[in-house]
């Protein structure tokens, strides 16, 4: 469903990414994670054109990123995106925030889109939140609705960028509970987060990543349980995470 193959990425002098190769099977889920600063977020970002690459190529569900044909608003609405910080628009309803997309850019009816829009809010536990405005609904709960958002597109992937790191801890686990049923309904996923505990639940694997290259790309059960195996980088960044 992804490759990235042989990714670079630089800011004139200063290498983000370094050579980066992975492949996301379809029903597959993987974490990324890393210390801060290790190219996690810009990693994913680079996968619907959202960071432009300066070598190497992306694929996703057959479709070159990368290629001046391929429609990156097209891309990107077949490839959902969680943010760190929600993304709602303030100025609209839940259900307007959830209903914008799959009207302008699928062509869905008003009813339609609404219609879809209700059940995925439902799905996430917010069906009641619907006439409210972003600001007026926790930081968990905006986040279920970017979720929300995300699938009424009809995703064939699904990509989050750290989605429970600006939240309260009391909120963590609402979001993640959707997450994990999500990866168990077979839903392709790449997840950037310091949940270690959502990574043993539910990745098939676990890229591990350092100063922009990728230097583990590992089953789960491996990454946490033959932790002699890891790579120096991978095992100090395990024990901290993992002591605590």
């Amino acid at each position: 469903m992804i490759e990235i193959n042989n990714v670079s990425k630089h800011y004139g002098a200063f290498r983000v990414l370094t050579d980066c190769t992975a492949q996301v099977a379809k029903g597959e889920v993987v974490v990324v994670c890393g210390p801060s600063g290790s190219g996690k977020s810009t990693l994913i970002k680079t996968i619907n054109g959202l960071e432009p690459i300066q070598k190497g190529d992306i694929v996703v569900n057959g479709t070159s990123v990368c290629s001046r044909k391929t429609n990156l608003s097209k891309l990107r609405s077949k490839v959902g995106m969680v943010f760190q910080h929600f993304e709602l628009f303030p100025h609209l309803t839940i259900t307007e925030n959830l209903t914008l997309g799959q009207i302008k850019v699928l062509g869905r009816s008003k009813d339609e889109a609404t219609d879809k829009g209700l059940k995925l809010l439902d799905r996430v536990g917010l069906k009641s939140q619907a006439d409210k405005h972003p600001g007026q609904l926790s930081g968990g709960q905006q986040q279920r609705v970017a979720i929300a958002r995300a699938l009424s597109m009809d995703p064939v992937a699904m990509l989050f960028d750290e989605p429970t790191s600006a939240l309260d801890p009391e909120m963590i686990n609402e979001v993640l509970d959707v997450m994990v049923e999500l990866a168990r309904e077979g839903m392709t996923m790449m997840c950037v987060t310091h949940e270690m505990g959502f990574a043993k639940k539910v990745a098939h694997r676990v890229i591990f990543m350092d100063e922009g290259r990728i230097l583990e790309d590992t089953p789960k059960d491996d990454f946490f349980g033959d932790v002699d195996r890891r790579t120096d980088r991978a095992k100090q960044f395990l024990s901290r995470i993992l002591h605590h």
